[in-house]
């Protein structure tokens, strides 16, 4: 099993566990360790992670931090627990931060299980920063972020790659926040940019600023959402490409000896729906299987996970919803475009599966 399928388990256990951990033993066991082990590390091998690491601060004897992964006898990373639910407060981070000092790790691991903080010293040696340089929540994986934890493992752990990787990550991630806030709400400065941009000899007053910060937020959501949309036509076409190159024999081959036959208008019917549910899963989990009595279309080609069916077979066509009883109702269309009326129940029920599984 792969990393990426180690963590996407890991999380997929969080959400059935989360409401039984009533205490940061429990969490460890269930969710710390595991993830530990995700790592490559024998969470049983003292030699490579050490429960209970005693880092004394000064005066303060028996100080322990919950866990040191080991690499040659050298402590490379610490880990505080907290457990599942609970905040994990500038108190904790100031209690990591007095280990820190004390040990020659350079990252430190903030957890409650489910979210995972990751701090170096990059502003100050052996001083821990106070912001992190990246987070990562088991509820809410973001799959870019998946691959730079991975370097952490047993296998691959590079301190010199690691701090040059924390490094970027730490201001990519304050770029990113400040470009989220910019984007909801565009700051003076931020509009002035454009403004003058747009007109250099005008003066930026108050009434152009109050004007020009709508125009910005409204400009902003349509460059998004131009984006997201070219993305997606462009993973189409790819798609559609795939389907022009196949050859003729291929073709032939949907009409099965049991006289199915994927019609034109139900493989549009499934371009669309595609459009709708990429949304929410990669292109690539949406299948479909053609029947004599419908076309229908999967979720990771799994019968149990039916998305929806098109019934283009008779005059009258129906899109068959999904719903979370896994019943279907059939709803009339007069067009292949009407599917997008009903892209909110399709995704409902993506929703639905990536919930539930």
């Amino acid at each position: 099993m792969s990393f990426n399928e180690k963590i996407a388990a890991l999380s997929e256990k969080v959400t059935s566990l989360i409401d039984h951990l009533e205490t940061e033993e429990a969490t460890k066991n269930a969710l710390i360790m595991p993830f530990i082990a995700a790592l490559g590390y024998d969470v049983f091998n003292p030699q490579e992670v050490v429960p209970e690491f005693t880092a004394d601060v000064g005066t303060k004897k028996g100080e322990k931090v919950d866990y040191a992964i080991m690499q040659d006898n050298e402590v490379i990373v610490l880990i505080e627990c907290k457990k599942s639910k609970s905040d994990l407060s500038e108190a904790n981070i100031h209690q990591l931060f007095r280990y820190f000092t004390v040990t020659n790790a350079r990252i430190a691991i903030l957890t409650n299980g489910v979210q995972y903080r990751f701090f170096s010293d990059l502003e100050e040696p052996n001083k821990m920063d106070e912001k992190p340089f990246l987070e990562l929540d088991l509820l809410n994986i973001r799959e870019n972020l998946i691959e730079e934890v991975r370097k952490l493992g047993k296998e691959n752990f590079d301190l010199d790659r690691m701090l040059s990787t924390a490094n970027e990550l730490k201001y990519t991630s304050e770029i990113k926040k400040l470009m989220n806030v910019q984007f909801e709400t565009p700051g003076e400065e931020f509009t002035r940019f454009f403004f003058k941009a747009a007109n250099p000899n005008a003066h930026f007053t108050a009434s152009a600023k109050e004007q020009f910060t709508k125009f910005v937020q409204k400009a902003l959501h349509q460059f998004i959402s131009e984006k997201v949309s070219d993305r997606l036509r462009s993973a189409l076409e790819k798609e559609d490409d795939k389907i022009v190159e196949t050859n003729e024999d291929e073709i032939v081959s949907e009409a099965k000896p049991n006289g199915i036959e994927t019609t034109d208008e139900e493989r549009e019917g499934f371009q669309i729906v595609k459009a709708i549910l990429v949304q929410k899963v990669a292109v690539e989990r949406i299948v479909h299987r053609d029947t004599k009595s419908y076309f229908g279309i999967l979720l990771d080609d799994n019968n149990r996970k039916p998305l929806c069916r098109l019934h283009f077979n008779t005059a009258q066509k129906y899109l068959g919803v999904i719903g979370d009883d896994k019943q279907e109702t059939r709803i009339p269309i007069g067009n292949l475009a009407d599917i997008y009326q009903y892209a909110d129940k399709l995704l409902e029920t993506v929703k639905f599966y990536e919930e539930t599984n």
